[in-house]
């Protein structure tokens, strides 16, 4: 007995000592010297509210994971209790974590209330020693308290399944590591050149023959040669109902792409009428843009893309749909008489005001079912849609474009947000190239300087880190090309620096890294390695 004390007071002594950190920063914490035992085989877990007692027991399967000894017949002593509570503050992410004798207390709206438990996550993970003699696994804690809340109400990361397919499984877990960093926002990137991933059920060619490509590029593009294995998948319905069920329940919201009017040589290989010229055409194997899109003249067109939203719609129950709207070339409407006569007819000038009416004319039809359209920064050609957001990838100069035009933006350029581009120079593994490390990341300030006050704040309403997958094979890749790039930009967008017990600190965020990598190690998550990190 006298050397468990010991070994308590010991370990007791360093964790008071030692810094707790918690990725992303909460906007106050506080911590004391007091410090005490957390016996995991006394752990209750209890939640007040219907959707307190959802996260209470969504945290009990963490005691459960990581204490196998659990019993819950033994007399607890000690509880963690989430409650349901209004704060002072409108901000629906806000929570209020108290760690003290024993009780481990949270207070918020249900959202806050998750958000908590990653934070208490997080705490456990860094304070959890090895077991004791008599069997159990304990957690050494210092009293705490946090007061926190998010900064920017959109926190996004976004997911291309159609150059490589990723399965339900690993999406899943893709979320998990959203949830896990307090981001609210998945941008699921389902329709493309290379593959048309979600079942349609009044257009099954879209997956019978879209989802499924003949050959891919081998190396970087243009390639060194040509694989000829088929190559493909896509989500059912069910599925895809599976995915936004689990994403509810971590408290994120899904943001389906069905890319429009271009990208679209998946769709056209299924059903040739769409284009302009009535095909042939291909499921593409190669990367890049390509001149096949949907015509703009034909009623045909519309409809299908109606009938596809219609679908869509009912499946996400989310307020936007992405319609894509980028990289759209013109030379198939500039030679297809139908699309002319539709200019003619709609008194448009050039091609670039005809993209502005077939992104104008969906957004009426999605409005009329209640949603709103999301589209990359080119959708400002040619004119913006009424009540579109802009999503500004091309520097940030789209972004504030839509601000200036009373338009909400969300700022995802490629130089920041990229998460496909190399990360270290040379680049360590085959990427599509550019140079995006740890450190620019962190240092990145989605509110532009040249925007004034209110319309910042008024409409850019976050960012998001994006993953296009053409050199992205398999999802152990995925997650080296995302950590720990996004646990930086889940800092910059959830901690409002400003008010922060601490500066905005690149040095100290970085050792913060390093003590994450030991729970990506534990969990066996790929990430980039501590010595290709760059200190400051």
């Amino acid at each position: 007995m006298k050397k468990l004390l010991i070994f308590y007071f010991v370990t007791i002594a360093f964790v008071s000592m030692a810094q707790i950190t918690i990725i992303p920063e909460p906007k106050q914490m506080s911590v004391f010297e007091i410090t005490h035992v957390y016996d995991a085989s006394t752990f209750t877990v209890n939640g007040v509210g219907k959707e307190a007692k959802q996260i209470a027991k969504y945290f009990e399967n963490f005691i459960l994971v990581n204490a196998a000894d659990l019993n819950a017949n033994v007399k607890s002593n000690s509880t963690v209790e989430f409650i349901e509570a209004k704060l002072e503050t409108t901000n629906a992410d806000a929570y209020l974590l108290e760690i003290k004798n024993n009780k481990i207390t949270a207070q918020g709206s249900p959202r806050g209330l998750f958000y908590a438990a990653q934070t208490l996550r997080q705490i456990l993970e860094q304070t959890h020693a090895v077991k004791t003699k008599a069997g159990n696994s304990v957690w050494i804690i210092p009293n705490m308290r946090i007061t926190d809340q998010s900064l920017y109400a959109y926190r996004g990361m976004h997911l291309d399944v159609c150059r490589h397919f990723f399965t339900v499984a690993e999406v899943k877990k893709y979320i998990d590591y959203l949830a896990r960093y307090k981001f609210n926002t998945f941008h699921w990137h389902l329709t493309e050149d290379q593959g048309w991933r979600i079942e349609i059920k009044k257009y099954p060619k879209l997956t019978q023959i879209g989802a499924f490509r003949s050959s891919t590029i081998i190396g970087k593009y243009p390639g060194t040669g040509i694989s000829l294995k088929k190559y493909g998948g896509f989500y059912t319905q069910e599925q895809i109902k599976e995915v936004v069920a689990y994403a509810t329940k971590n408290y994120i919201t899904i943001i389906p792409e069905i890319e429009m009017p271009g990208h679209s040589s998946a769709a056209l290989a299924a059903y040739p009428d769409l284009g302009c010229d009535g095909g042939p055409y291909k499921v593409q194997g190669t990367w890049g843009v390509f001149d096949e899109v949907y015509c703009a003249g034909n009623e045909y067109t519309f409809k299908f893309m109606q009938d596809v939203l219609d679908e869509v719609c009912k499946l996400f129950p989310g307020k936007y749909i992405h319609i894509g709207g980028d990289e759209c070339p013109k030379a198939s409407w500039k030679k297809c008489m139908e699309c002319q006569a539709r200019m003619q007819a709609n008194n448009l000038k050039d091609e670039n005001e005809l993209q502005s009416y077939f992104i104008q004319r969906i957004e009426k039809y999605l409005n009329k079912k209640g949603k709103s359209i999301i589209g990359w920064d080119e959708i400002l050609e040619g004119g913006l849609a009424k009540n579109a957001t802009v999503m500004s990838w091309r520097g940030q100069e789209g972004g504030i474009a839509a601000a200036k035009q009373k338009h909400a933006a969300i700022m995802t350029p490629g130089e920041y947000c990229y998460f496909d581009h190399a990360q270290t120079q040379p680049e360590d593994s085959l990427t599509i190239g550019g140079f995006t490390n740890l450190k620019k990341v962190f240092e990145y300030n989605p509110l532009p300087e040249n925007l004034k006050g209110a319309e910042a704040k008024q409409f850019i309403l976050g960012a998001q880190g994006n993953v296009w997958t053409e050199y992205i094979p398999n999802f152990s890749k995925l997650e080296y090309q995302i950590f720990p790039r996004m646990l930086a930009l889940s800092e910059i967008l959830w901690c409002d620096y400003r008010r922060a017990r601490t500066p905005k600190s690149y040095p100290v965020f970085y050792n913060k890294v390093l003590a994450e990598f030991k729970y990506l190690d534990a969990s066996k998550i790929s990430h980039l390695p501590k010595e290709k990190l760059e200190k400051e």
